[in-house]
């Protein structure tokens, strides 16, 4: 599964990036939650807890089922 999310953050990162941010793995849970860190403008921005639920964590539920949550690290 941590292929699938890497895949899936690679799908996500042009979009931060465009804004001045990224975003990296850190792990992966048992019970399928994902740690990440946000980088860049994203990793200061208010809007960055935002970012990681209504974007990052919706995305990958989405295209993983067995993700659970996305926290930042």
């Amino acid at each position: 599964m941590e292929e699938q999310v890497k895949a899936a953050l690679n799908n996500i990162r042009p979009t931060l990036q465009a804004d001045g941010g990224d975003v990296e793995f850190v792990s992966i849970a048992d019970d399928g939650t994902v740690s990440v860190k946000l980088t860049g403008r994203c990793g200061h921005c208010p809007m960055s807890q935002v970012t990681l639920k209504m974007v990052i964590e919706n995305y990958l539920k989405k295209e993983i089922p067995q993700v659970s949550a996305v926290v930042g690290v």
